[in-house]
């Protein structure tokens, strides 16, 4: 943990025109604030937040950067949008991003992950200003057979349920546009990215499990645990942001050779089961109880999943800086700050600079 090469890979983004799809989102309200502390000339294009919390609303993202509110369905839109704004750097991060939800939308979840993906590299391709995209997908675009070891970058694509199907086949069409379409512009490196489980203040999605104990905490009553031994490879939102941010530095400079597939996720030594995340909450809020719950889940939920992501850190230099308790800790310190009715952006800055104290030089 912590050998992440000294992110200088930040000051490339002062001045730069950067968009942002789905920067209403949890990950992507972070990195729009982001850029926009660090001097980026920063668009976003999204639906309205989702939920009445929301980061985007608490950051006063709104009045920062130019907010397009609209539809990555809506190609006409999306290509116009583009077309206006002439980004050079683009960070794809708009979805349907819950499990849950694609088995009761389905439809919905292909028709934003597949075709509303396909809309925007076909924006990018129309495009003759982008020299880099980060095209985000999920750690479950990976078939799950749920063995031990970490999955590769070219390990076998698909997914069971609705969501990680869509991510599997958005990471098929990505492909194919990067070897087929996008090769022939040498100016224009394009890169997809793959992170999963990440946590960090600000989120309020539904079934998931830090703001559902966050919600129960706040409301008085217990966390229930649906899969309380399932492990995941937790980790902060900064971390696949800085990777991200990373490749971006490293498409813009030298296009064809960091192009392709990356992995961004903590070590094995990382992992946590949900009860240890529920219990760590609990503990640090100083407040809180756990039930489980010993019905069997509705609908099939893996029970582990972990990446190998020695590609980003031999070719990269990328590494996570925060170990899981300290993760936690800053996730968990968000909420609570906010709750003691500490300001949201103060405390998202106060973040920002204790991940990335480099930043200090460039705000």
């Amino acid at each position: 943990m912590g050998k992440m090469v000294t992110p200088k890979f930040l000051e490339l983004y002062s001045g730069k025109r950067v968009m942002i799809t789905g920067h209403t989102g949890f990950k992507g309200s972070w990195l729009a604030f982001l850029l926009n502390q660090i001097g980026s000339k920063v668009l976003g294009y999204a639906l309205p937040p989702s939920d009445k919390n929301n980061h985007f609303d608490m950051l006063g993202l709104s009045d920062l950067i130019e907010h397009v509110e609209a539809d990555v369905r809506d190609e006409k839109k999306l290509m116009a949008t583009m077309k206006e704004f002439q980004p050079e750097i683009v960070f794809h991060l708009a979805a349907q991003a819950l499990v849950r939800s694609s088995y009761d939308e389905p439809r919905t979840t292909f028709e934003t992950n597949v075709m509303g993906s396909i809309n925007l590299l076909e924006a990018v391709r129309a495009s003759g200003s982008v020299r880099s995209l980060v095209f985000i997908t999920s750690d479950k675009c990976y078939e799950n057979v749920e063995w031990i070891w970490g999955y590769r970058e070219n390990d076998v694509l698909g997914g069971h349920d609705p969501y990680s199907a869509s991510k599997g086949a958005a990471e098929i069409v990505f492909s194919s546009y990067a070897r087929s379409l996008f090769h022939s512009q040498t100016n224009l490196g394009a890169a997809s990215a793959r992170a999963g489980n990440v946590i960090g203040g600000g989120d309020w999605a539904v079934d998931r499990i830090v703001p559902d104990c966050i919600r129960a905490i706040q409301s008085n009553k217990a966390i229930d645990i649906r899969s309380p031994n399932a492990t995941r490879p937790w980790q902060h939102v900064l971390e696949p942001l800085s990777g991200y941010l990373l490749l971006g530095n490293r498409l813009y400079g030298n296009p064809k050779k960091y192009s392709g597939a990356w992995n961004f996720g903590p070590p094995p030594s990382q992992t946590r089961t949900v009860l240890d995340v529920a219990e760590h909450i609990v503990s640090r809020y100083g407040s809180g109880s756990i039930i489980i719950d010993k019905n069997s889940p509705k609908h099939h939920e893996a029970s582990l999943l972990q990446l190998n992501c020695d590609k980003a850190n031999q070719y990269l230099g990328w590494y996570p800086r925060w170990e899981v308790e300290k993760t936690l800790d800053m996730t968990c310190d968000w909420y609570k700050h906010t709750d003691d009715a500490m300001d949201a952006k103060e405390v998202t800055e106060q973040q920002l600079k204790e991940y990335f104290p480099e930043i200090l030089d460039l705000i």
